[in-house]
């Protein structure tokens, strides 16, 4: 008889591990399959998955593939019990901090700008609604986003703190963290495309309910984008390019896989470092970057709004073939004050800034085109 329970607690275990790799159980954690999965067509650094009664959002660390830098429980209720309740969030917010005017599109989109209580260095935004709300007292300033004022922020108690990850090792993180405000890691600038990183536009729309609304969206976006991009292999000619400037001795170029490099290629632009395997920047000096872009066609996002302000920088910047032709450009087209809305809300049109650097360089291509972000320096 002992035997006889032995054998059926064995088939009833065995019954139970073939049901798991059936489809009844796979996270460990949740301990159930979701009932849907959020589509993301081009970003890699999060997932949101959807069960009965919450929503599982999951921020990939960019530095340690495969590793989960934070998970967020999105109940519609406070009375709701998630896996961990230290992470859950009632949604959509009410109020929330903001480390990164970069962010601040996102939210405009999905019509979440009023819930904005706080914000970092104000004085760079250039969001008109977002500064008409800063004057009139209706949002607080944070101070620097890397070096939060912790009285302003515990003070205000937003019911989260939106920011970017770097490192949570450093100081400043540390004390976030410490705070017991939950944090919102949104992290669009470690993509390494200009279109994943405005894919981070449904990332946001979680904490606000308005999923449906960000992919209509984004997808309005991509169509866009993938439309200009048609317009641009049309180009018979492939033209040289230089990037940046010369400060302080040193040149930065995007490397070859960061998204700035990946824009300008789908522009139809001709870049040096196509090739190269980085996703960052590169450190040059200005005696290699002459002899590899001197007789470049055209200067495409130039550090500063006028020629005069270029040569100001560095007066050998004359010896470009592009700067004495004066094809050069930067994104300057939109600034208030210390603010630049390219830094703001480009992020969020990447089919914009497409059209706007094929306008530059094949204006022919984009003849009733008025660009919105670049202009040609004078």
């Amino acid at each position: 008889m002992k035997e006889l329970k032995i054998v059926i607690i064995c088939l009833f275990s065995l019954q139970f591990c073939i049901s798991c790799q059936n489809g009844k159980i796979i996270d460990n954690e949740d301990n159930i399959y979701p009932d849907s999965t959020m589509k993301v067509k081009y970003a890699q650094g999060f997932s949101v998955d959807y069960f009965p009664d919450y929503k599982r959002v999951r921020i990939f660390n960019p530095w340690q593939k495969g590793e989960i830098l934070n998970t967020y429980y999105l109940v519609n209720q406070k009375e709701i019990v998630t896996p961990d309740k230290v992470n859950t969030l009632v949604v959509p917010l009410q109020s929330l901090g903001v480390t990164s005017c970069t962010h601040l599109e996102f939210l405009n989109m999905i019509g979440a700008t009023n819930c904005i209580t706080g914000i970092c260095s104000p004085e760079l935004v250039y969001s008109p609604l977002v500064k008409s709300r800063y004057q009139a007292k209706k949002i607080v300033n944070l101070g620097d986003a890397f070096n939060v004022n912790m009285e302003c922020l515990l003070a205000l108690h937003p019911e989260a703190l939106m920011l970017a990850s770097y490192n949570q090792q450093d100081e400043n993180t540390k004390r976030l963290i410490s705070s017991g405000i939950p944090l919102i890691y949104n992290n669009e600038w470690t993509e390494s495309t200009i279109l994943a990183r405005a894919e981070w536009l449904k990332l946001v729309a979680t904490f606000f309910n308005q999923e449906q609304l960000a992919d209509s969206l984004f997808n309005n976006i991509e169509f866009q984008y993938l439309e200009a991009l048609q317009i641009a292999q049309k180009l018979k000619y492939r033209p040289t390019i230089v990037l940046g400037g010369n400060f302080k001795g040193t040149w930065y170029m995007p490397g070859g896989k960061s998204y700035m490099a990946q824009l300008f290629a789908d522009a139809g632009c001709d870049y040096y470092y196509k090739n190269d395997t980085n996703t960052g920047s590169l450190p040059l000096n200005f005696e290699m970057v002459l002899s590899q872009f001197a007789q470049a066609d055209y200067w495409l996002n130039a550090p500063v709004a006028t020629i005069e302000e270029l040569f100001a920088m560095d007066e050998r910047h004359q010896l470009f073939k592009a700067a004495k032709n004066r094809k050069v450009f930067g994104f300057f087209a939109r600034t208030n004050e210390n603010a630049n809305d390219f830094w703001e809300s480009a992020i969020a049109y990447p089919d914009k800034v497409l059209k706007d650097v094929i306008w530059a360089i094949s204006p022919d291509l984009m003849q009733d085109y008025k660009p919105l972000y670049i202009k040609k320096l004078e």
